[in-house]
């Protein structure tokens, strides 16, 4: 009998001393070597479908753009809540922005588990932890945070409550932000976009204007450093955001820009051998076909020089110099220049350009001056980067680019780039955009106009007012546009409202401000060199066209 009952107390000795062995191998397991994280309860979603670890986005200095906080969501199993009406009651005093009847309604549900609040703070996890309710616990998550708010809203996107990219930079490379660690690295210059934004802002302001939309584009890669669109919104709160806001004019909107497209009209004819800088059209008066009267905003009335014609923005002149170019030539060089498609850029919210379904003789003569044709300001920017670039255009791209292992493609000529850069130049000092100027930065560009459809034809006092600056035009590193939705002209601006006046002044401040932020020196624009590298003759002395 003792040897029997020394050989139980043995048995129950060792049951026990196993028994606490694994409790307290479990106790270890739990409070040291797994993460410090909620156990998850049986009717919790499970891990895999909750994202908790999303890569940053950063600008091309390496700024985040775009991070992932941990954060305590509370839920609740409403079988163990025993008074569910008090317990609502008292979660509304720690959280205000509850609905006591909504958290009464989910704590009587048959359920046993419900999502009450989502991304708590810690103080309001602590708050509702001393409250002490049976039934309540906590899961940690990812919330994602966009550190400078509304700056780069439209680039960066947004994420939903579970992770998942709905817009923006977020929502193209959502997969890869999910499985990368490393940041992702934008093109982007969080000091430009600052610059571009604030500027474009106050402009919108002063001239009462609906909205505004501008990029920054490197000329020798094609990266956007900058791109903004007015209204925004805080992606931090994107479900408060109305659509308007939400809306990403730069990329997604297409508008007829207006004379700020005889860049590509005087290039194409340059380049095709159709017309030299010195010979001239028939400006004398309004251009009549069949229905249709193509007038110059400021007429000289008389024969103009292609140099004149960019000077002053002809569309009588740019509309003859189409013609001479023709519709199969036009259509094909804007087609190489990226206009007819939409731009190639890593954003879902990208617009389809808008081009006649018949490409008639009058369409190519509105096209020449910038109606008739609806394109993004992104692809403007692009296209036009081309134009002063040396001739290569480079697509669009949000992502940095090493510049060395950058591609394009040839679409005119060095010497026809050199010709459209000396133009430009002219614009800013003798022609409609000389408000752009920025001493010592040699800005040249060209301005642009145009009235804004509506039912039943154009809106004379509804206008798109825009300016395409490049610098230093001698030797080009950006492209800047700047467009304002419908400004109203005020006192300062003897009551104009075209873009020489609203949107040329915000290119001028915005090549101060950054010239010196990526390293450009200003030179002496009265320099010899500087002045024969952008000479050209305005005299009126080559042979007449009058194109018919």
């Amino acid at each position: 009998a003792i040897e029997v009952g020394r050989t139980r107390l043995l048995i129950a000795g060792t049951i026990l001393t196993l028994a606490f062995a694994t409790v307290g191998y479990r106790l270890v397991d739990l409070a040291v070597l797994q993460g410090a994280e909620e156990p998850r309860v049986a009717h919790a979603p499970r891990s895999a479908t909750i994202q908790t670890d999303r890569a940053d986005i950063v600008d091309r200095t390496g700024v985040i753009l775009a991070t992932s906080l941990r954060t305590a969501s509370l839920y609740a199993n409403p079988r163990r809540v025993l008074d569910p009406a008090s317990a609502a009651r008292r979660l509304v005093t720690v959280m205000p922005q509850l609905d006591k009847v909504e958290i009464t309604s989910k704590l009587k549900s048959k359920r046993s588990f419900v999502w009450l609040a989502r991304n708590l703070t810690p103080r309001q996890q602590w708050e509702i932890n001393r409250l002490g309710i049976p039934g309540l616990d906590f899961r940690r998550e990812a919330t994602r945070v966009y550190p400078h708010g509304n700056l780069a809203a439209h680039v960066v996107g947004f994420v939903d409550v579970d992770d998942r990219g709905l817009a923006g930079v977020e929502k193209t490379f959502d997969d890869a932000l999910q499985r990368r660690h490393a940041p992702l690295e934008l093109a982007l210059d969080l000091r430009m976009q600052y610059v571009l934004c604030g500027e474009l802002d106050k402009a919108k302001d002063e001239f009462q204007a609906i909205g505004a939309t501008g990029v920054v584009l490197d000329v020798q890669t094609g990266e956007i450093r900058a791109m903004c669109s007015l209204p925004d919104f805080d992606p931090n709160r994107a479900s408060r955001a109305s659509e308007d806001q939400r809306f990403n004019s730069a990329a997604l909107g297409v508008y007829e820009l207006g004379s700020v497209f005889k860049i590509f009209t005087v290039a194409m004819a340059l380049d095709a051998g159709i017309v030299k800088l010195s010979d001239r059209y028939d400006a004398t008066k309004p251009l009549r076909v069949s229905r249709f009267t193509i007038r110059d905003y400021h007429a000289k009335r008389r024969w103009l020089s292609v140099s004149e014609i960019f000077m002053y923005s002809s569309n009588i002149g740019a509309a003859r110099m189409a013609v001479d170019v023709g519709a199969k030539a036009q259509r094909a060089f804007l087609g190489r220049v990226g206009l007819l498609d939409a731009a190639p850029i890593e954003l879902p919210e990208v617009g389809a350009p808008m081009t006649p379904r018949v490409w008639r003789p009058v369409n190519t003569m509105t096209i020449g001056f910038g109606h008739g044709i609806a394109v993004s300001p992104i692809q403007f920017a692009a296209a036009a980067a081309a134009m002063v670039n040396g001739g290569v255009y480079h697509p669009p791209t949000l992502l940095k680019r090493d510049s060395a292992a950058a591609t394009g493609k040839r679409v005119i000529s060095k010497r026809t780039s050199n010709q459209m850069r000396r133009l430009m130049r002219l614009v800013v000092e003798h022609g409609t955009g000389r408000k752009a100027a920025a001493t010592g930065y040699l800005v040249g560009g060209k301005t642009g106009t145009a009235e804004k459809q509506g039912h039943g034809g154009y809106r004379r006092r509804a206008l798109l007012s825009s300016f395409l600056g490049a610098f230093p035009i001698n030797d080009p590193r950006f492209v800047v546009l700047a467009v304002l939705d419908e400004p109203r002209g005020n006192a300062k601006t003897q009551g104009y409202a075209t873009g020489g006046w609203v949107a040329a002044p915000v290119i001028g401040r915005v090549v101060r401000r950054i010239a010196p932020l990526v390293g450009i020196n200003p030179i002496d624009e009265a320099a010899p060199g500087v002045r024969r590298d952008l000479a050209i003759d305005l005299k009126t002395e080559g042979r007449r066209l009058a194109s018919f």
